[in-house]
């Protein structure tokens, strides 16, 4: 295992370096023959994940942004005609038309922006990343409290933390546990058109409120009469914090205060 250096540590790169947390990863990533033929990994490194993602995947993609990395990783897979080690930032790459999913070990300080990516490419079916663990967790709710990402997205992106890996499996340790976010796109989402624009404008309207009252923030552009008849079909409290609310309920929210 190559020594984190100076460069290492302004990329963020905290190398995977246990097999059996790449194994697992990559069985997340590309669980069974349903799997999109083609996968991207994100931050390829040194290979320890991308080496079972191309077990599990038909035709794989490995960026990394390090050119001192590239040489090891083509030698790695230059007998391994169906995976592609391709030179640069995976944040410049064009998502492809056709169905694919993502990958990978992602460097902390960028989590944000590799999650943004995928977000926005409309042929996304999955993305599986190794991030920080508190991420994860703000992400999917499981401090309890929801982001306003997260809900905005929740119509057409479920989030879930589907795992997590203590800090000592990486090279260099990282300060904090990392955890395996799962984005996946749904087949059929849950609102689409003008239904799906009023929804972005609940959930603006409803973050955008001071003293974190979902309820306060609703009745200053909705009906007091239809916001207290909502919150009582969502079985929510008045006094619940906007973070609080699960998009389960946000939906039955958007429901009844549709137009």
């Amino acid at each position: 295992m190559a020594r984190p250096t100076q460069r290492a540590r302004t990329l963020s790169q905290n190398f995977l370096a246990d097999r059996a947390t790449a194994e697992r990863v990559a069985r997340l990533a590309a669980p069974d023959s349903r799997h999109p033929p083609l996968l991207l990994a994100v931050g390829a490194g040194q290979g320890a994940l991308t080496e079972p993602l191309a077990r599990r995947s038909r035709e794989l993609r490995a960026y990394e942004i390090d050119p001192r990395l590239l040489p090891g990783l083509r030698a790695r897979f230059a007998h391994t005609p169906h995976v592609r080690v391709v030179a640069g930032d995976f944040l410049t790459a064009r998502p492809p038309r056709t169905p694919f999913a993502v990958a990978g070990n992602v460097p902390f300080s960028r989590t944000a922006d590799i999650v943004d990516w995928c977000l926005t490419a409309p042929a996304l079916t999955r993305a599986t990343l190794i991030t920080q663990l508190e991420y994860a967790r703000k992400r999917t709710g499981d401090y309890g409290r929801w982001t306003p990402l997260t809900v905005r997205t929740w119509p057409c992106h479920e989030w879930r933390l589907v795992g997590r890996v203590g800090r000592y499996r990486f090279c260099p340790a990282p300060r904090v546990d990392a955890g395996i976010l799962r984005l996946e796109r749904r087949a059929i989402p849950l609102l689409t058109g003008a239904a799906r624009r009023g929804w972005d404008d609940l959930v603006e309207l409803g973050f955008s409120g001071v003293g974190g009252s979902l309820h306060a923030s609703l009745r200053r552009a909705r009906p007091a009469r239809r916001v207290d008849a909502a919150f009582r079909a969502a079985r929510l409290d008045p006094r619940v914090l906007v973070g609080e609310v699960p998009p389960a309920a946000w939906l039955r929210l958007h429901e009844e205060l549709a137009p």
